[in-house]
């Protein structure tokens, strides 16, 4: 098989919905997606886009995403944030997490970014391993803190 990386376009949205819900699926929060088709498509490719996305795909299907923001650091400034990385369950184990993966890495050079960053949960031992192997420092002193939509507008209306 060959795998082609390549740069997302508005047309893939749907598949990458997809693997957004496999992957939630497989991070127990399913329930937690509640973005839609046309958010995806008005935030990625309106006017002033929020994020973009890398996909690997194989006879013509995606079967992976990169999906990041450019976020920026007071301390370190440009970086790269990884919000999915997913490789569809059935395709795992072959080569592909780690073609996507450093084709974003070299998003991050191309741009002259000074790091790249995500989150994992400190019980998917197998992504774990997979970002060890890029010596990546995968740290466990900082806590996530989030509001939700629904808050924001609890505590605005005060």
């Amino acid at each position: 098989m060959n795998t082609t990386i390549r740069k997302g376009v508005k047309e893939d949205l749907p598949a990458v919905l997809t693997l957004i819900k496999e992957l939630a699926d497989y991070e127990k929060a399913l329930d937690c997606v509640t973005i839609t088709l046309e958010e995806l498509e008005k935030d990625g490719f309106g006017d002033h886009p929020w994020y973009w996305f890398l996909v690997a795909e194989e006879n013509d299907q995606i079967i992976g995403l990169s999906f990041y923001f450019i976020r920026y650091s007071t301390w370190n400034g440009k970086y790269l944030y990884l919000e999915d990385f997913v490789i569809s369950k059935a395709c795992r184990h072959k080569g592909i997490g780690s073609l996507l993966f450093e084709a974003t890495i070299q998003i991050c050079k191309d741009e002259n970014l000074n790091g790249m960053s995500w989150q994992v949960l400190d019980w998917n031992s197998p992504a774990i391993q997979f970002y060890k192997k890029y010596n990546a420092e995968i740290s466990s002193e900082w806590y996530n803190g989030k509001l939700t939509k629904h808050q924001i507008h609890q505590i605005t209306a005060q």
